[in-house]
C-alpha cells in the first residue's frame, strides 16, 4: 500500500478550549442600602448607558424624601412668617428714627424699635440659614432615593449577574452587581493550554477558533497573553492564555464557549510524507500502528519506496512534524514518488513464502 509523495503546507498547532470575553468591563455596584426588588437585566443583555438593570425598594428612602419636604415647607412658611415680621420692624423702626432725633418720643422708645428689628433680623437669618440646610438635606434624600434605581453606567452587554430578588445589598460595599463588557469591537478568549504543549506557544502566534453558534465560520486571532502560573486541577496542570480577535460584526458575544487552534509552527510548498510511512518497515505490519519514532533508527530515519515495483530504502533528514506530515529536507525524493504506507496480507504471504527455506 502506497501514498504519492506530494508538496504542501505542514502546520503544528496546539488546540485549547476557552470563554469568549470582553477585552474591557464596567462593573455595577449599589450606593444604596436595601432589599432588590426588581430585575431588569440579566446574562447578555445589551444595554445603554443609564439603562435600568435592578431596583432596590424605595420605601424607606421614600419615607425620608417626604419627611425632607414636609421640614422644608414648614421652615420657608416660618421664613415668610420672618421676612414680614421684619418688614414690620423697619417700618417701626423707620418710624421712630426722624422723630427721635427731634427729641419727639423718647431715646428709649428708639432703642426698643431698634433693639426689636435686629432680634428679628437675627432670627431671619437664622431661618434662612436653616432652610439651605433642609435643602441640602432634600437633595441628599432624593439621590439616595435615585440611588435606588441601578442602572448600567455604559453601553455594552451584560456579562454576569450576581444578584437575586429578595437580597440585601449594602451601599459602598465592593460587590459587583453586574459586569458590563463595554468593547466588543475586539474581543479576548480566555484559554486554557496544557503543561505539556505550553512550551510551544508564543506571542503573537496565529489562531483559530469555532464556537457553536457558528460552527461553520472559523474565526481568526493572536495570542495575545500567556500567564506563566499553571493551574492545578483533577485533569492535570494547565496554563492560561488568551487569544485576542476582531469582532467588526459584534457577532461573537461574551459567555460563547470557543474551541481554539493555535498554530505555533508552519512550513509552506514543502515536501511531505505521511507519518504513517515514516513508521513502516517490510515484513513487519505492526510497525505500522505501533508508533514507533522513526527518528530511534540507528542510520538515522528512511523511507521505504516503490521503485521498479520493488521496497527500496532511502535515508531521509526530516524537518518539521504536525503528527499527519513530516516534512523531508534531504534524501533523493521526488513528489510523485509512490512511499510504502503498509502491506496487504497477500504480500506479507508472498515475502514469508520467498525467505522460507523450502
Amino acid at each position: 500500500m502506497t501514498q504519492t509523495l506530494d508538496r504542501g503546507a505542514i502546520v503544528r498547532a496546539v488546540t485549547a478550549s476557552g470563554l469568549v470575553n470582553p477585552t474591557a468591563t464596567a462593573p455595577v455596584r449599589t450606593h444604596a442600602s436595601g432589599v432588590i426588588q426588581a430585575l431588569y437585566c440579566d446574562a447578555n443583555t445589551k444595554v445603554k448607558a443609564g439603562q435600568l438593570c435592578a431596583k432596590i425598594n424605595p420605601r424607606p428612602y421614600q419615607i425620608v424624601v417626604d419627611q425632607a419636604k414636609a421640614d422644608l415647607a414648614a421652615a420657608e412658611a416660618r421664613l415668610q412668617m420672618n421676612k414680614a415680621s421684619l418688614a414690620q420692624a423697619k417700618a417701626e423702626l423707620d418710624r421712630h428714627a426722624v422723630p427721635a432725633n427731634h427729641r419727639a418720643i423718647s431715646r428709649k422708645a428708639r432703642d426698643k424699635s431698634r433693639k426689636a428689628y435686629a432680634q428679628v433680623q437675627e432670627q431671619t437669618k437664622l431661618d434662612e440659614a436653616m432652610l439651605e440646610k433642609l435643602q441640602a438635606a432634600l437633595h441628599a434624600a432624593e439621590i439616595n432615593l435615585g440611588n435606588t434605581d441601578i442602572a448600567s453606567p455604559v453601553d455594552g452587554i451584560v456579562v454576569a449577574r450576581s444578584v437575586e430578588i429578595g437580597q440585601t445589598v449594602a451601599a459602598g460595599s465592593e460587590t459587583q452587581l453586574f459586569l458590563v463588557g463595554t468593547n466588543l469591537a475586539v474581543i479576548h478568549i480566555a484559554a486554557n493550554v496544557s503543561a505539556k504543549d505550553i512550551d510551544e506557544v508564543k506571542l503573537g502566534d496565529k489562531a483559530t477558533f469555532l464556537v457553536a453558534s457558528f460552527p461553520n465560520r472559523p474565526f481568526a486571532g493572536e495570542v495575545a497573553q500567556i500567564r506563566p502560573s499553571p493551574q492545578t486541577s483533577e485533569q492535570g496542570a494547565t496554563h492560561d492564555i488568551v487569544v485576542a480577535a476582531p469582532n467588526p460584526d459584534f457577532l461573537l458575544e461574551p459567555g460563547m464557549m470557543a474551541t481554539v487552534r493555535i498554530v505555533t509552527e508552519r512550513r509552506d510548498d514543502v515536501l511531505r510524507a505521511p507519518n504513517q510511512a515514516l513508521r513502516y518497515s517490510p515484513g513487519n505490519p505492526a510497525v505500522a500502528s505501533d508508533g514507533a519514532d522513526p527518528r530511534t533508527s540507528p542510520d538515522g530515519p528512511r523511507l521505504w519506496i516503490l521503485r521498479d515495483g520493488k521496497p527500496t530504502a532511502l535515508l531521509v533528514e526530516l524537518g518539521l512534524d504536525d503528527g499527519v506530515y513530516t516534512e523531508i529536507v534531504k534524501g533523493g525524493l521526488q513528489p510523485g514518488d509512490e512511499v510504502i504506507v503498509g502491506e496487504g496480507a497477500r504480500f506479507r504471504q508472498d515475502a514469508s513464502a520467498a525467505s522460507s527455506p523450502l
